[in-house]
């Protein structure tokens, strides 16, 4: 449905300006070009941490039964780590088929989109230390709420 929309979208903007279309999508495919690789690597290195990693160890630390210590390994894991919306959702949703429970991803997927372990010296030279551990803080903050608000509404609540 988005793929139509897309390119009837597109098809428009073609027909009103020719070349501003031509080039806002040379420069789109300019920069898929450019940050292709970067994106393949994390999708390859998923796969291998998923191929490695046995089910029944996913399950003892993250399954149902892992309470509010899955959660917090959960959302440690996914701080430490970084991952766009398009890698973390296909990634929650492997996760899912193999028992692990939306408490347990909400925190993950979650975590790994707002918190930056990974990404702090870069943010901290940008907008300074106090700012990003407040931003970081608040973002670990939010991904607790978000998990036991899924908790809930799951039933799964890990009290």
């Amino acid at each position: 449905m988005i793929n139509y929309f897309t390119a009837l979208l597109t098809t428009i903007l073609f027909i009103i300006d020719r070349e501003k279309t031509v080039r806002g999508l040379k420069i789109g495919f300019k920069k898929i070009r450019k940050n292709l690789p970067v994106f393949l690597n994390m999708i390859i290195l998923v796969a291998f941490s998923l191929y490695f990693v046995s089910d029944d160890l996913i399950l003892r630390f993250l399954g149902e039964g892992s309470g509010a210590a899955g959660v917090a390994l959960a959302g440690g894991l996914g701080s430490i780590a970084f991952m766009p919306g398009f890698v973390a959702f296909p990634l929650a949703g492997i996760l899912l088929e193999k028992g692990v429970s939306y408490t347990v991803i909400a925190a993950f997927t979650t975590t790994l989109m707002m918190v930056g372990i990974v990404t702090y010296p870069v943010e901290k030279d940008f907008f300074g230390l106090k700012i990003t551990v407040i931003r970081n803080t608040l973002s670990l903050i939010m991904a607790i709420i978000v998990s036991i608000v899924i908790g809930l509404f799951y039933g799964e609540l890990f009290i």
